[in-house]
């Protein structure tokens, strides 16, 4: 059974401010990856403390990096199922977790923060993750052939 509404608006309301989509259906998050050319950061949101303490503070410290992807979504993990479970089909190789983020290019996954490397590091840390994959993957410096990383 979903999330009641009432108890995660605030936490969509918290990316939503920071202009991440909301990708609530799988037909959201297939025309997000098959329509976005470039970068897109798929964020799956959560009600967790690491959520809120951690991935969305250090998400919004580094979107204030001069690189950033061309598109940023999100799903809510316990709320957005159907849209979850599609979202994290393209995290290929990666268990389910959340929160995570994965940064897509041209619709392939280049990179990953799962919520294992999330829950030991602070905001101003996954900001540092973030940016680097920024740096490495978004922009016109970014190098389409660089391999898979992880934080």
């Amino acid at each position: 059974m979903p999330y009641p509404e009432p108890l995660i608006a605030p936490m969509r309301a918290e990316l939503a401010r920071l202009g991440v989509d909301e990708l609530r259906t799988t037909a959201e998050v297939e025309a997000a990856v098959q329509h976005t050319p470039g970068t897109l950061l798929l964020v799956v949101n959560s009600v967790c403390g690491c959520a809120a303490g951690k991935a969305r503070p250090g998400l919004a410290l580094a979107l204030g990096h001069a690189v950033r992807p061309d598109r940023i979504g999100t799903v809510f993990a316990g709320a957005d199922l159907d849209a979850t479970d599609r979202a994290r089909s393209y995290f290929t190789g990666y268990a389910p977790s959340s929160p995570s983020m994965g940064l897509l290019r041209d619709g392939r996954l280049v990179w990953m923060l799962e919520r294992r490397q999330i829950e030991n590091r602070g905001p101003e840390e996954i900001a540092a993750l973030l940016t680097r994959a920024f740096d490495a993957y978004c922009g016109s410096a970014a190098d389409p052939a660089a391999p898979h990383g992880r934080a």
